[in-house]
């Protein structure tokens, strides 16, 4: 039998601000968070260019345990606002903020753990329920469907990629030889790949005409490569898309439920928009 038993009104509020981006207020509370988790990783990183951390130690470490004394103050609401803390403590998001909180505690005992505090750009990923990104999921959807469906023909061509570099890298190492920087097949085929995805690191380069006309060959390849697997993708998604016009799906069926809300005793997500209870334990989802 679920448990429908109500939370008291303050522990509701602190769960509406701290979990839920519906509401004016948990907007606020996570747009705050977030650029306090910018803060603190830029200053992280300041503090490690040499002669800035020296010369603003003090300013830095105070910047920083102000921020972290508000991370911690989260961290707990978040643990009390909830009926199974266990839940968020050991959920994906609860180790991402302990871990993103402990460091700089750390520095008490062992030092040197302040550099970990960048750990704290992984809460970004909040950001996700401010932009409501989740409306573009039936998108996102499309695309996934069509990376699949063109994942024989990206392998295929992919293998023919490989069997090119493997073919011209033995040759630029029979043409050019160890004299010239091309000391292995291995080492030549790493060119080849290297100069046929245009991004030439510059570290070997062919000396002789011959080399020097098969490097021209590769790079004109590779401009045509980059291409292909666009055009793969381009082609399924298309098709995709007329599929989905020929299914004439109705509205309803394509709609997707964007809210927010959080389960208080579960912390069950995905909820419909006008569901009254947890779909997960039964929970009521509101006063």
């Amino acid at each position: 039998m679920h448990n429908t038993t109500s939370s008291p009104v303050w522990k509701r509020k602190i769960h509406e601000i701290i979990y839920e981006a519906d509401t004016p207020a948990g907007k606020w509370f996570d747009v705050i968070l977030l650029v306090l988790i910018v803060i603190s990783l830029i200053l992280v990183m300041l503090e490690s260019i040499p002669g800035l951390g020296e010369k603003y130690a003090f300013e830095f470490i105070t910047a920083e345990w102000i921020v972290t004394i508000f991370f911690s103050i989260e961290y707990i609401l978040r643990i009390i606002s909830i009926n199974k803390p266990t839940k968020y403590i050991f959920s994906f998001y609860g180790i991402i903020d302990f871990l993103s909180t402990i460091p700089l505690y750390l520095t008490f005992f062992f030092g040197g753990f302040s550099a970990l505090l960048a750990v704290r750009s992984l809460r970004l990923l909040r950001v996700f329920r401010i932009l409501k990104i989740t409306r573009y999921i039936g998108e996102a959807d499309k695309l996934s469907r069509a990376i699949k469906a063109s994942g024989p023909k990206i392998a295929v061509f992919l293998f023919a990629v490989m069997v090119v570099s493997i073919i011209f890298g033995t040759l630029m190492y029979l043409v050019e030889g160890p004299e010239h920087g091309f000391d292995s097949i291995p080492k030549s085929i790493y060119w080849c790949i290297v100069t046929l995805t245009t991004v030439g690191f510059g570290d070997i380069a062919p000396e002789t005409p011959l080399g020097q006309f098969l490097a021209t060959l590769i790079m004109i390849m590779g401009y045509g490569i980059i291409a292909v697997p666009t055009g793969i993708v381009s082609a399924e998604y298309a098709q995709d898309l007329k599929k989905n016009n020929e299914t004439n799906r109705s509205k309803e069926s394509n709609y997707r439920h964007v809210n927010t809300q959080v389960c208080q005793n579960c912390l069950a997500k995905k909820h419909q928009d006008a569901a009254q209870f947890c779909h997960k334990c039964g929970y009521p989802l509101h006063d």
